[in-house]
């Protein structure tokens, strides 16, 4: 890993969302995400997940994103119940 810059909660429920601002706009190279509460999904190809559509995070998982494209796209939706995200955004040591 590397330096992280910045830190946010996200609150996850029935309408897909993107990371905070304050992740998306530090020009970091990768970002940590752990899930706090309960299922989510997500994509990173810029499209919207649904409750049965996307990849699934169970509680306890953790997401690594290591591109500017896949932190600026990923999405986030609840499975059933909203959930909490936990995210800290970093440059990589080898980051100019």
């Amino acid at each position: 890993m590397g330096a992280v810059i910045a830190y946010d909660t996200l609150s996850v429920s029935s309408s897909s969302v993107q990371l905070p601002t304050s992740i998306r706009n530090t020009k970091s190279d990768f970002v940590l995400i752990t899930v706090e509460t309960d299922q989510v999904r997500f994509r990173i190809d810029g499209t919207a997940p649904t409750a049965s559509e996307g990849h699934l995070l169970n509680t306890n998982d953790i997401l690594e994103l290591h591109d500017a494209a896949e932190i600026n796209n990923a999405r986030f939706i609840r499975v059933t119940t909203d959930a909490t995200l936990k995210i800290s955004a970093g440059r990589s040591k080898t980051y100019r």
